[in-house]
Order: C-alpha cells, then sequence, then structure tokens
C-alpha cells in the first residue's frame, strides 16, 4: 500500500465535513474582502490581512503570507481577485511543506526491537486522554500492541478517564494511586511494556501550567527515567492543542515548548471551531510539525494531519 493508499473517501468526507466551519468562515470574509474588485491592489491585501488574522492564523504567519503574495502580485500587475485563491492556497502549502509538516504514513512506527514511547503534554481540558484513547485505538487498528501509562496522578479523573479509555479499547494501563510519583509510573509502565513486547507505550502527563518550573522539573525528571528502561524514551513528546481556543493555543504552545522539548503536535476539536487556521500559524511559529488532527467525536476522526489533504479540503 503507498504512503496514502488508505487515505479513502470516507476519510478525504469526514475532513471536509471537519473543516467545513473554517472554511465557511474563510471564504465568506475571503468574498468580502475582494467584493467590487477584479484587481489583487493594496486594499484587497489589507482585508486579506484581515481575514487571516480573525481566522486565528496569527499575526506573524499573516504577515509572512501577505508579504509572500505582494512579492507575487508586484511581478504580475494584472493579477485578478479571481486567482486570489489559487495564490493563498499555493503560499500556505509552500510554508507548510518548509515549516517540515511532512505527509507521513498512517499510525506506522520505526522498526525496534524496543517499544516506541509517546509522553504526550498538554493542559486539562484540551482533549488530552481522549487523544491518547483514540491513538491508542488507531495503533491497535494498524495492529501494533499497545500500553497506557496513567502518569498524571495530580487528578484522580485523569486516572480513572484513562482507565476508562483503556477499557473501551481493549488495551493495558499501568497505573498507581493518586499522588504517586508520575516518574515511578512512567517506569512501571517502560518495563511492563518491554516485558510483555509492545509496540508503543503512550504515556499521560499532567497538564498544569501555574508553576512552570514544577512542570519542567516533573517532565525532565519523567524522561530521565523512562530513558533509563527505553534507551532514547520518549522518542517522541507530543502536545495536545486544543483548536477551538485560537490564540490561547499559541500561548499553551509557547508555555510547553519552553517547559520540555515538544517534538510533534495534535490540534484537536477542529470540527467544533471556525478557528481551524490556528493549525498554520502554530505550523509556522513553533517549527514543529502537526501531526495529528481532531475532527470528530469517533475514534476515526483522529486523523493524521496530511499537508496536501488539509490544503485540498480546505480550499476544495
Amino acid at each position: 500500500m503507498g504512503l496514502f493508499g488508505s487515505f479513502t473517501k470516507s476519510k478525504k468526507d469526514s475532513l471536509e465535513q471537519g473543516l467545513s466551519k473554517t472554511k465557511e468562515s474563510v471564504f465568506k470574509k475571503l468574498g468580502r474582502a475582494v467584493v467590487g474588485k477584479t484587481k489583487v491592489d493594496d486594499e484587497v491585501l489589507d482585508n486579506l490581512e484581515e481575514v487571516l488574522i480573525t481566522s486565528d492564523v496569527g499575526v506573524d504567519t499573516t504577515i509572512k503570507i501577505i508579504e509572500r503574495i505582494e512579492a507575487r502580485v508586484s511581478k504580475d500587475k494584472y493579477l485578478g481577485t479571481s486567482e486570489l485563491n489559487g495564490i493563498l492556497r499555493d503560499e500556505i502549502a509552500e510554508m507548510l511543506e518548509e515549516n517540515n509538516t511532512e505527509d507521513v504514513a498512517d499510525f506506522d512506527l520505526p522498526k525496534s526491537d524496543e517499544p516506541y514511547v509517546i509522553m504526550v503534554v498538554g493542559v486539562n481540558g484540551v482533549g488530552k486522554t481522549t487523544t491518547i484513547g483514540k491513538l491508542a485505538y488507531n495503533f491497535k487498528k494498524a495492529g501494533k500492541k499497545v500500553v497506557l501509562g496513567a502518569a498524571d496522578t495530580f487528578r484522580a479523573a485523569a486516572i480513572d478517564q484513562l482507565e476508562i479509555w483503556a477499557g473501551r479499547v481493549d488495551v493495558p494501563i499501568v497505573k498507581q494511586s493518586m499522588g504517586s510519583d508520575p516518574a515511578s509510573v512512567a517506569y512501571d509502565t517502560l518495563a511492563s511494556a518491554k516485558a510483555n513486547g509492545a509496540d508503543v507505550a503512550i504515556i499521560d502527563t499532567a497538564g498544569r501550567l501555574h508553576n512552570k518550573i514544577n512542570l519542567m522539573n516533573e517532565l525532565t525528571k519523567i524522561k530521565n527515567v523512562m530513558n533509563k528502561v527505553v534507551p532514547g524514551a520518549p522518542h517522541e513528546v507530543l502536545l495536545i492543542l486544543d483548536g477551538s481556543t485560537g490564540q490561547n493555543a499559541f500561548e499553551q504552545a509557547k508555555q510547553f515548548t519552553k517547559a520540555t522539548e515538544v517534538t510533534s503536535l495534535a490540534l484537536t476539536k477542529l470540527d467544533g471551531t471556525a478557528k481551524g487556521g490556528v493549525v498554520l500559524g502554530i505550523s509556522d511559529q513553533f517549527k514543529i510539525p502537526v501531526k495529528y488532527i481532531g475532527i470528530g467525536e469517533r475514534m476515526e476522526d483522529l486523523q493524521i494531519f496530511r499537508r496536501k489533504e488539509f490544503i485540498d479540503s480546505l480550499f476544495s
């Protein structure tokens, strides 16, 4: 099966439906931005800038896109507003490519004799536990043996929720009582994963940012302990962000990237918001690849982020 062999029509339809609010919002605004205009002039570009900023693309990324479009307009003085959608699409696609957001195969893992370890970070309420459950489901569906670790011992509810997901997906979970040392849970999880020949271990962590120094110390300790059990672990630090929070997601990304080395991103709840532009801004500003997007409630609605399909769905 090729790289995109599993991107079925149903997945494409789900993606288009999940992005429908963002798409409708952006193109309604874009339509108003060019009304009565035939040529891409300064006024159209000013209006386009406002469209992108109000779609939560972010100021810095918006300025970058506008500058790139201005450069194209200066080369071709007769670019019409009818061509603006295509130009915008091209520039966004190129920007995502420059930001190392690569299209990857479905829930694939590097070949190894050791478990692939994913440490999941993010504040409470962004869909962290739900995303972990959906990840476990999709990895299992892809034929991988999965184990979950409940290292968010700060809240009893976090342990209970992860246990519910483990039961729903039918994968083992390693947990301790509330208040236990998170690093101890991570150690036990990886030891269990190794002993049972698991392909992937997904570790939940506490989602509190009120004291960044404590968070940084805790995450560093967890990483150090995991590395003793599985050299090189964690192989991935996945930050979960709620796409519907717009600019708040930028702030959370800023805080977590200061607290630990984040290597990939998941944007959740994109189906319930018109703020899907946040995917573009966060990818551009933090130079961290968006790996997963959440576009619905079903387990299948956590999708691998593929820039081509994302842009096709947004601009179709």
